[in-house]
C-alpha cells in the first residue's frame, strides 16, 4: 500500500498542543505516514483576511485526509476589530474555517461517538431507588448533518429589500412587519432531502454494522414542521431498507432530559446540524466531557478528523500543557478506521481504556479541577504524561 500523506491542521489554542500528541501515538502504534502542515485559524484571519487559506484547501484536495486540532471563532464585531489595519474596509468577512471546509468539500456526514471508558471518574452515575448507585454503559454515536441547517451561513442583519419582501409573503412574518430593517436579523434553517437521506442512511448503516437495534431521529417536527418534518420524513423512508432496526423519534428538548435518565437505551442518534451539535455535546458530558469527544467529518472524497472541544486559548501557553489529549487521540483512531487500519485503532483505544481504568494518570479535567498551573500540585498529569502513559500501554 502506498504511504499516506496526512494534512495536519493544528489551528488555534490547544489545537497546537493536542495534535502533536496524537502524532506521537500514531508513530508508536506503527502507522507510517507523511505529514504536511496546513494553515488554518485566527492568525490567518488577522493577517490575510481568510481563516482557511486556499493553499490549505489545495492540500486537502490533493491528499484527501486531514487531522484538525481546534479553531478560535469570535463574534462579527471582534473579528472586524482584530483584522489587520491594511485589510479593514476591503470587504473581508469572517466565517468559521471548519464550517467553510465542511461546505467546500461537502463533508456532510459527521460522526461523534460518545463511549464511556470504565473507571473514568467523569462517567455518568445514576442513583438507584433502593440506595446505592449504578454506572450505565454509554455507547452512542451521534450522526450530525454537517453542512445545512442553521449553520448554512445564510444570514442577514437588515436584509435587502427583495429578501424582506419574500419574508413578508409569509403570513407568520406579519408579527415583524413594523420592525425597522436595522433592528432585524434573520438566519435561515435550510434542509434538503438528499442531505437528509444521506445522513440517515449513514446512521442506519452504522447501526447495522455494529449491531445496534435502533436508530433515533432527534428533531423538532411538532414546531419546525417544514424542516424537521422533511428530515424525519426521509428518515422513515430510509428505515424501510433496514427492517431489522427500529426507528425511534424524539424531540431535541425531550432527548436532553431522557439522556440523563436512560442513556444506555440509545445507540445511534441522527440529527440535523445544530441539534446534532447539541446532542453530541450532551452525550459527551456523560462519558467524560469534551476531553473524550472525537469526531469524523466525511465526504465522498475528503475526510477530516477532529476533537469537538474548542481552542481554549487561555490554556495554550501553560508550560507544561495541562489539557487532556485523549479526544484528539481518539479522533486519530477514527482516521485509522477510515483508512482500513482498524487493528491499530483498536490497540490505541484499548491502551486508553487501560490507562483510564488504572487511575494512576489523570489530567486535570478527570480530577474535576479548575484549569490552571496549580493543577500539578493537586495530582494532575500534564498533556505529555497522559500521552506517555498511553504509549507505554502500547
Amino acid at each position: 500500500m502506498a504511504k499516506r500523506t496526512i494534512v495536519t491542521m493544528p489551528g488555534d489554542g490547544i489545537g497546537k498542543v493536542v495534535l502533536p500528541e496524537s502524532l506521537r501515538v500514531l508513530k508508536v502504534v506503527g502507522f507510517d505516514a507523511d505529514y504536511v502542515h496546513g494553515d488554518i485559524g485566527w492568525d490567518f484571519w488577522i493577517k490575510e483576511g481568510n481563516a482557511l487559506p486556499q493553499r490549505t484547501i489545495d492540500l486537502l484536495e490533493k491528499h484527501k485526509i486531514g487531522l484538525f486540532g481546534a479553531i478560535t471563532s469570535k463574534s462579527k464585531d471582534k473579528a472586524d476589530a482584530e483584522l489587520s489595519a491594511g485589510l479593514k474596509g476591503k470587504g473581508y468577512t469572517y466565517f468559521s474555517p471548519i464550517v467553510t471546509m465542511r461546505q467546500h468539500f461537502n463533508l456532510d456526514v459527521c460522526i461523534r461517538p460518545c463511549i464511556s471508558f470504565p473507571g473514568n471518574p467523569l462517567n455518568f452515575i445514576r442513583k438507584q431507588p433502593g440506595g446505592g448507585s449504578e454506572e450505565p454503559r454509554v455507547n452512542v454515536a451521534v450522526f450530525r448533518q454537517n453542512t445545512e441547517g442553521l449553520y448554512a451561513g445564510v444570514e442577514w442583519t437588515n436584509p435587502p429589500e427583495p429578501v424582506r419582501k419574500a419574508f413578508e409573503s409569509h403570513k407568520k412574518f406579519a408579527a415583524f412587519k413594523n420592525v425597522p430593517p436595522s433592528d432585524l436579523s434573520v438566519s435561515l434553517r435550510i434542509i434538503t432531502r438528499e442531505a437528509s437521506r444521506r445522513i440517515c442512511h449513514a446512521g442506519f448503516e452504522y447501526a447495522k454494522k455494529f449491531g445496534f437495534k435502533s436508530v433515533t431521529i432527534c428533531e423538532k417536527p411538532n414546531v419546525l414542521r417544514e424542516t424537521s418534518g422533511m428530515f424525519t420524513e426521509e428518515a422513515k423512508r430510509v428505515a424501510r431498507d433496514f427492517p431489522g432496526i427500529a426507528l425511534w423519534e424524539t424531540n431535541i428538548d425531550a432527548q436532553m432530559m431522557w439522556l440523563t435518565k436512560n442513556p444506555e437505551d440509545y445507540g445511534v442518534v441522527v440529527c440535523s446540524n445544530m441539534f446534532g451539535d447539541i446532542a453530541s455535546d450532551a452525550f459527551a458530558g456523560l462519558v467524560g466531557g469534551l476531553g473524550f469527544a472525537c469526531s469524523a467529518n466525511l465526504g465522498e472524497e475528503v475526510a477530516v478528523f477532529e476533537p469537538t472541544h474548542g481552542s481554549a486559548p487561555k490554556y495554550e501557553n501553560l508550560n507544561p500543557p495541562i489539557v487532556n489529549p485523549i479526544a484528539m487521540i481518539l479522533s486519530a483512531c477514527m482516521m485509522l478506521d477510515h483508512l482500513g487500519e482498524e487493528a491499530k485503532a483498536k490497540r490505541i483505544r484499548d491502551a486508553i481504556a487501560a490507562v483510564v481504568a488504572g487511575g494512576k494518570v489523570r489530567t486535570y479535567d478527570m480530577l474535576r479541577l479548575t484549569g490552571g498551573p496549580d493543577v500539578f500540585s493537586k495530582g494532575a498529569a500534564n498533556s505529555a504524561q497522559m500521552t506517555d502513559a498511553i504509549m507505554a500501554q502500547l
